[in-house]
């Protein structure tokens, strides 16, 4: 148990010091984290909007500060290039969160061409029936990428990394509050002190 929790540790940051440089990537995955945690308390009563919730908001927030505001370029910090973080990122690097965003992106499309997603569920009968099909659509590619990962993991590294890396997702939410939470005021004062014009 203490070298799960080690590992878990290691991985923890991995992850903060290679990916999480940038100010405004760190306010997002702020708001990410709290949006994330609203969605855990709400997904036993309504799966669907905790979902749309998850998807709509937290992970589009904290991927969008991964792809346009996280440096792409050589670490200096780190002393390691962009393409080597790329390849020893243990879940999904860019490439792989490529693929997810855009299954993502398409599932609505797919859902308003096929309503009854191949007589997996009640075709929709207004906006409201649709958001619940596509939410639930969300919650399953959502945990469908979580274990497909994990399980790869256990193939290509193993059972341990695996496990560590779907506890860490799962509680993502609640480490990346604790750390972030001072972000978006020092985003703000950064951003005030820059403004044109402003006496130096």
């Amino acid at each position: 148990m203490a070298h799960f929790r080690d590992h878990l540790r290691e991985q923890r940051w991995d992850d903060h010091r290679y990916y999480h440089h940038n100010l405004v990537n760190q306010s997002l995955h702020f708001v990410s984290a709290i949006t994330f945690l609203v969605a855990y308390v709400i997904v036993w009563r309504d799966p669907w909007l905790a979902a749309l919730l998850g998807w709509g908001i937290s992970m589009t927030s904290r991927q969008a500060g991964h792809f346009f505001f996280e440096p792409h370029d050589y670490d200096q910090v780190n002393d390691c290039s962009h393409e080597y973080k790329e390849e020893i990122k243990v879940g999904y690097n860019l490439a792989r969160k490529v693929v997810l965003m855009g299954l993502w992106a398409f599932s609505p499309v797919l859902l308003l061409a096929n309503p009854s997603l191949f007589g997996l569920v009640t075709p929709h009968a207004g906006l409201m029936s649709f958001l619940e099909n596509l939410g639930m659509m969300w919650l399953a590619l959502g945990v469908g990428g979580l274990v497909f990962r994990t399980v790869q993991l256990f193939f290509i590294r193993d059972v341990e990394t695996g496990l560590v890396w779907a506890t860490k997702i799962l509680t993502d939410p609640f480490n990346d509050f604790r750390l972030y939470c001072r972000a978006p005021g020092q985003l703000a004062r950064r951003a005030a002190a820059w403004r044109p014009g402003k006496a130096s």
